[in-house]
């Protein structure tokens, strides 16, 4: 008997004939996202419980961003690599330890002054209260009550306090442990990190290490600009609202310069903190047309920044929309507090050209055997451009290759 096309189809198949088609390819992509989202989460949740050294080995890896072109860049010109690396280290070195002495000197200074201010401002702000024109009147007696009852709290929770002056200690400690991490990731970095990362590539399959390697590469090209972009906008950012801060007779100039300098690290949130300490500090000590004229100084060095340095220098090296900046910014927060905030920007830049170089990657075909991977000099031309050496190689490969497939044919 014959049957109709109708009927060729198996009962089995019937069921799943009836799921709408994009209902079909929606569940195949939500289970694969959901599968990759909690491979991140557990990712995520594993860098968190093992911050401590994590974040130590993260701060080295920004380290090494800044520090390993300068020693190729001194290697390049005929300089021992010991010889590099040492100058290399010497100069981060002496540069954050001037910094330090510079605030500690500028502290130990003007301390004796800021006592008197603060103790005017204190007297000052009693006295309105005593007096304020809305009828609510706060004595000296109440003020006094008020600090006999913290005295008493903190008479009452001083094992508490203890307590946290213990876990204080250990905080030093593992604090000093971090440092350590940092210079030895930064030393080896310097040192052997080229080796490493092809090591590390070698652990993957030997087809993918072509298409990892230019991965690399391309997000390495992305960290070091980043750092170099943000050192730059750091430091103009410190340097005028510091220089303002002098002009305007602020006490503290130096240390809200550095607090400005290291706050422009984590962009966006980082300038509106260090905005907030300066015109604070100017508000407090010298009034408020010092704050508004402090107000408008940060302003103008942020769009400075804004409109001037960050389309200048940045170019294409950092591909990030400023909502995503922002949103980075945030998520990082939520997520693990200032130190998400801080790596939340370098970490999204360098992983989206890490994704979009991997894209780009053509892989070998058959006809070209696969090698152990690209060799150094590759690497470092690679490190220069992005990934597109690489690329261009591989092509050259495969056009090799099917030459040398048409003459076999033949």
């Amino acid at each position: 008997m014959n049957r109709s096309p109708e009927d060729t189809s198996s009962p089995a198949s019937a069921p799943r004939d009836t799921i709408p088609r994009g209902l079909q390819v929606g569940a195949a992509y939500t289970w694969r996202v959901l599968v990759i989202g909690l491979g991140i989460a557990a990712v995520v949740l594993l860098a968190i419980w093992l911050s401590e050294i994590v974040v130590p080995f993260l701060i080295g890896l920004l380290l090494s961003a800044l520090l390993v072109p300068l020693s190729s860049f001194l290697q390049r010109h005929h300089w021992p690599k010991w010889v590099a690396i040492i100058t290399a280290w010497v100069v981060v070195f002496a540069v954050l330890t001037g910094l330090v002495l510079v605030v500690i000197q500028q502290v130990r200074d003007q301390l004796p002054s800021i006592e008197k201010q603060v103790l005017s401002s204190l007297n000052s702000a009693e006295a309105l209260l005593a007096s304020h024109p809305l009828g609510i009147g706060i004595s000296s007696a109440d003020v006094n009550h008020y600090v006999s009852e913290g005295t008493a709290w903190l008479q009452k929770h001083a094992s508490e306090i203890g307590a946290g002056a213990a876990e204080a200690g250990s905080s030093v400690a593992h604090l000093l442990e971090g440092i350590f991490i940092v210079i030895f990731v930064t030393l080896f970095a310097l040192i052997d990190g080229r080796r490493i990362w092809a090591w590390t590539v070698s652990l993957f399959p030997t087809a993918a290490q072509g298409r990892i390697t230019v991965a690399g590469a391309a997000g390495w090209h992305t960290l070091t600009n980043f750092i170099r972009i943000q050192l730059v906008v750091a430091a103009t950012d410190g340097l005028f609202i510091g220089i303002g801060a002098t002009i305007l007779g602020v006490p503290l100039a130096v240390p809200i310069a550095v607090v400005v300098f290291f706050g422009a690290f984590v962009p966006v949130v980082g300038a509106i903190v260090g905005g907030v300490v300066a015109v604070g500090l100017a508000l407090v000590f010298n009034g408020w047309v010092s704050a508004l004229i402090m107000l408008a100084i940060v302003v103008g060095v942020q769009q400075i920044e804004s409109h001037v340095l960050h389309p200048l220098l940045t170019g294409s090296a950092v591909k990030v929309h400023p909502l995503g900046v922002v949103l980075g910014v945030v998520t990082g927060a939520a997520v693990a507090g200032v130190i998400g905030a801080f790596f939340a920007v370098p970490f999204i830049a360098t992983v989206n050209s890490m994704v979009v170089a991997a894209r780009r990657w053509t892989p070998e075909t058959e006809a070209v055997p696969v090698t152990s991977g690209p060799t150094p000099d590759e690497v470092d031309d690679a490190v220069e451009d992005g990934g597109e050496t690489l690329q261009k190689n591989a092509e050259s490969a495969r056009s090799a290759g099917s030459g040398r497939s048409g003459r076999d044919g033949e």
